[in-house]
């Protein structure tokens, strides 16, 4: 299982520097998951092939149709910063 020296070299790895404290902290944590990768390891994956997406990906994207265009009065209509029929922003300088 985990060892002091492996989360030591983790920590070096990873660079992080720990404190005694932590590391006796993390000795315990390490353990947990390293035996559940070894629980997953033990599993018969032979004659299966690996999946890198586990959710099928449908394409979101909709034909892009023109429709009804807005007028320019009722584009402004819900707008206060409108002058000569744009919308009016702030001064970029």
């Amino acid at each position: 299982m985990a060892s002091e020296e492996m989360i030591r070299h983790v920590a070096r790895v990873a660079r992080l520097n720990l404190s005694d404290a932590e590391v006796i902290e993390f000795l315990p944590q390490l353990s947990e998951i390293i035996s559940a990768f070894t629980e997953i390891s033990k599993v018969d994956t032979a004659g299966l092939e690996p999946s890198f997406q586990p959710v099928v990906l449908t394409p979101t994207l909709r034909e892009d149709v023109p429709g009804k265009c807005l007028s320019e009065k009722e584009a402004l209509s819900n707008t206060p910063h409108r002058k000569e029929g744009y919308f009016k922003g702030p001064s970029a300088l």
